[in-house]
């Protein structure tokens, strides 16, 4: 029988390994190692800073901020004063931080500008004040706010934070997360992983997003282990982290390793010194075949999948450190969560047909803050929460992804989902990535971004799309894009490219 946890809310995590393990490394960045004695101390300091600006149980504080020993620190800090930490990527644009910001409503907003250039940026924008306060790194503070409300923490006890979704309507979501669904999380990604105080974790991941802040933060705290914490991807830092023998989990979105490749690519290498690395994971995204075989091929192992919601908390679905697949499927359902498939007309599809992938279990959100209707419209009143992702169920009972139900395009009265003709795409040795979006009804049009000093050749594209589609999948038009619309965490922005389409 396995012990129960030691944790109740996430603030215990820094305070359990600072009693129990103080000298333990906690966070390794820019050369510096905090023990977790010493990341405990921060976290108390933060706690008594923020106090000391009147936050309180049921307010929201906003920070703006890349990976940083300040920003963990004012997450713990603030849920020590069970106020609600809402962490806002500092890559987003002014806009889009405004949006949360109103959203929201913040007692306070923090910028954490020593560590990130764009968070100084908006700091300056906001006219923010420079401060540092007694054993904590140097960051910034507004104190100017928004019309604000009080929201009835008897009602949410468990809430532990808001972590907003880039989403595809362009409205900010505000995800009430709770610290029962991301501890609940955390436990079960570490035991997937196996991980123990010994391992050391690369730390890239933003923790603006919900991979970021459960797979890579809180699981890694969670076995008493090491962040090897970076706030922006430096192939030499990486490369040297791997080779030095000390890095032992690699986690991250497809991006980063479509970056690792070109790297390893561009100085010759076919492989990847890593001497202590012993498990690989993407997630965040859809993992195209090539680019599975490629990475497994340069550091000689699994690189393993999953899949995962910011409404459930992180991963419902991870493959399995014993069964290594050959597909890009997203593995078995995580222990604790519970999943079906559901068709157009709310009946279960026919075996090895997609349909809409809900969830249930101990990682569903609290609801959206601020959104009762919407928060009703996602979560069934038995507690099924609808992801708007089409997923099917292979013979072995493994989820593959296919996309997002709004995605889907209806062409001769067949259901496409682009996400299959982006994979054949992205196979082209010519292209990085590509993305495909419904220009008019039923008509496709391709995005197609190439790899440096390669010429755009449409023509050649329409052949090769020719050879490896059927007719009703072939896109009508391929555009060029130096550089496809992503998100801060590495996911593209359709809605972009749509609105692009139309504006022209």
């Amino acid at each position: 029988m396995k012990p129960a946890s030691p944790f109740l809310r996430l603030d215990d995590i820094p305070r359990h390994w600072a009693c129990v393990a103080p000298d333990h490394p906690a966070i390794y960045q820019d050369g510096r190692v905090v023990t977790y004695a010493e990341l405990w101390d921060c976290v108390v300091a933060a706690r008594d800073f923020l106090h000391t600006k009147g936050v309180s149980t049921e307010d929201r504080v906003l920070i703006v901020a890349e990976n940083s020993l300040a920003l963990i620190a004012l997450l713990f800090g603030s849920q020590l004063l069970t106020a609600w930490p809402v962490i806002a990527n500092a890559r987003l644009a002014q806009s889009e931080i405004a949006e949360i910001r109103e959203h929201c409503q913040p007692s306070l907003t923090l910028f954490t500008h020593a560590a990130s250039p764009d968070a100084l940026r908006h700091g300056v924008s906001h006219r923010a004040v420079e401060v540092t306060p007694p054993g904590l790194p140097t960051f910034m503070v507004s104190t100017a706010t928004v019309a604000r409300d009080r929201y009835a923490s008897e009602r949410n006890p468990d809430v532990a934070m808001l972590a907003y979704t880039s989403g595809t309507t362009g409205k900010p979501k505000g995800v009430m997360l709770t610290h029962h669904g991301l501890l609940h999380f955390a436990r079960m990604t570490q035991q997937a992983r196996r991980m123990t105080a010994k391992d050391i974790v690369y730390g890239l991941t933003p923790m603006s997003h919900i991979f970021g802040i459960g797979t890579v933060l809180l699981a890694t705290f969670h076995a008493g282990a090491t962040l090897y914490l970076t706030a922006r991807y430096q192939a030499e830092d990486l490369t040297a982290a791997l080779a030095a023998g000390g890095i032992s989990i690699l986690q991250g979105m497809p991006t980063l390793f479509s970056r690792i490749l070109s790297q390893q690519q561009r100085v010759g290498k076919a492989k990847l010194c890593a001497p202590r690395l012993r498990y690989l994971y993407t997630g965040g995204g859809p993992l195209e075949p090539c680019l599975k075989r490629a990475v497994e091929a340069m550091f000689g192992q699994t690189l393993h999948h999953g899949y995962g919601t910011t409404e459930y908390a992180g991963s419902a679905i991870t493959t399995r450190i014993d069964h290594p697949r050959a597909d890009t499927s997203a593995g078995h359902i995580i222990a604790g969560a519970e999943v079906r498939l559901v068709a157009r007309d709310g009946s279960a599809p026919p075996p090895d047909k997609p349909g809409e992938l809900w969830v249930r279990g101990p990682g569903v959100m609290r609801g959206y803050f601020r959104d009762p209707e919407l928060t009703t419209a996602t979560v069934t009143a038995d507690g099924w929460l609808k992801t708007g992702d089409l997923a099917r169920m292979g013979a072995d009972n493994a989820l593959h992804i296919m996309g997002r139900v709004e995605d889907v395009v209806v062409r001769a009265g067949v259901h496409i989902q682009p996400a299959e003709i982006e994979a054949v795409l992205n196979a082209h040795p010519a292209v990085r990535l590509s993305a495909v979006v419904e220009a008019i009804p039923q008509e496709l049009v391709a995005f197609i971004e190439m790899h440096d000093g390669v010429p755009f050749d449409p023509v050649s594209l329409h052949h090769y799309v020719q050879e490896s589609l059927p007719s009703y999948k072939r896109p009508s038009l391929f555009i060029r894009s130096m550089l496809l619309p992503v998100t801060a965490s590495g996911k593209l922005l359709k809605r972009h490219l749509r609105d692009a389409l139309r504006q022209s």
